[in-house]
């Protein structure tokens, strides 16, 4: 009874099915042999112990990188003149075509003549009688000079006659201004322009009475040269004159920027420019610096007012090293880049990441010359981590061709990247 005491029979918790010692090590065998299968099969099936991960990269190479930065802009005209009349009087009719473009000389605006001649005429009647009492004044001066030397008149009467032919000479020459004052308001009744350049909105109809209050007449403004005018905030001078103190960039000599021009659509204008003034006051409200340009504009298709983009090229970062920009990623202590060590593993280094250029990152401190790190496929990677490397393509986007795919490090697998 005791033997049977010792197989007595006991009940599973789950299944309730009773069971005795010998069923229990067959149930013993069978786990033992479920764990070495399950074992077998999660090896086998764990791509990170059997099979590498296969990762896009790069081998940094430093070299001289030309810099551009880019503003908003806007266009002015270089020479802008507001046509405004010169006399009171009546517009008769304006001659030119408005918006169109005219030459320097071409008539513009005509006012009425007709009062301004009777002005000429009156004043060259005037002239003419000064000159006939100029003619008897000196005529009578002749006479009366012998005379005084002869005694036969008397020292006064000589005076006398010196003042008067004096008086009017004098009172010629004022005659003579007078005319000249009224040819010139004649004149100014035919309103010419100025300059050469596109013509702006009549401001006045034909029949107004032109006066003081309103003789603003229209706007000529010249279209080339043209100045293109932006702002570069404190921050941004500050952080360039920085970058060159550093040795970070070199700027070109005699600062001698070129100045490339974006039009709205993209496209780029033909002409380049370059800086003719930087103004040496801040401006509070904005806080910026003015930076004005000139660019040649044969064919007009500047006009004035118009925003476009300017990029200032010239300057040169030198030994620059570029990444593209999906090789650097972001963690808690800042961003980093994959580095492939030459056994074929990777690593994170923490990298100092500068201004953006085209589609890379440049580089401030971290990375050194021939030193390969990844750039597509690096999200999933851990420290350590075995990798099978192909070049990346530097064709997929764009200025990605600052950063020359090379060639790999010995310890990592190869393959030829895929096109």
């Amino acid at each position: 009874m005791a033997f049977k005491e010792a197989d007595m029979i006991g009940y599973n918790l789950l299944s309730r099915r009773p069971y005795n010692a010998k069923t229990a090590l067959l149930f013993g065998i069978a786990a033992v042999w479920m764990m070495i299968l399950v074992t077998g099969c999660s090896k086998e099936q764990n791509p990170s112990l059997n099979s590498f991960q296969e990762v896009s990269v790069v081998k940094i190479e430093p070299h001289d990188t030309p810099v551009s930065l880019e503003f908003v802009a806007k266009t002015q005209s270089s020479h802008q003149v507001e046509i405004r009349a010169r006399v009171n009087g009546f517009l008769n009719r304006r001659v030119y075509t408005e918006g169109t473009y005219v030459k320097e000389g071409q008539v513009l605006f005509e006012i009425d003549p007709k009062p301004f001649k009777a002005q000429l005429d009156q004043a060259k009647a005037a002239l003419a009688r000064q000159e006939a009492a100029f003619k008897v004044a000196q005529s009578n001066l002749t006479r009366v000079k012998p005379l005084t030397e002869q005694n036969a008149l008397s020292q006064r009467d000589l005076d006398d006659a010196t003042g008067n032919a004096h008086s009017s000479a004098a009172a010629v020459e004022q005659a003579k201004a007078e005319v000249h004052t009224a040819e010139l308001n004649l004149s100014y009744c035919t309103i010419l322009s100025p300059i050469d350049g596109v013509t702006g909105a009549a401001l006045q109809q034909d029949g107004a009475y032109i006066s003081t209050g309103n003789n603003e007449l229209t706007t000529v403004m010249a279209l080339s040269p043209m100045w293109v005018n932006f702002s570069v905030s404190e921050n941004e001078l500050q952080n360039y004159r920085n970058q060159i103190a550093k040795g970070l960039l070199r700027p070109p000599p005699n600062h001698s920027y070129d100045i490339e021009i974006i039009l709205v659509d993209g496209t780029i204008y033909p002409y380049t420019g370059k800086i003719t003034f930087a103004d040496p006051m801040y401006n509070t409200q904005t806080g910026t610096f003015l930076i004005r340009s000139s660019v040649q504009n044969p064919k007009g298709i500047l006009r004035p007012n118009q925003y476009v983009r300017v990029r200032m090229k010239g300057s040169i970062r030198p030994k620059a090293v570029l990444v593209p920009q999906q090789a650097v990623q972001s963690s808690a202590k800042g961003q980093f880049v994959w580095v492939v060590n030459p056994d074929g593993a990777v690593q994170s280094r923490p990298v100092d990441v500068g201004d953006l250029h085209g589609s890379n990152w440049f580089i401030n401190d971290g990375l050194k010359a021939a030193e390969v790190i990844v750039v597509e496929g690096g999200l999933a990677l851990q420290p350590g981590t075995k990798v099978k490397t192909k070049l990346f393509d530097a064709s997929l986007g764009p200025d990605a061709g600052e950063v020359t795919p090379v060639s790999i490090p010995s310890g990592s697998q190869v393959t030829k990247a895929s096109k």
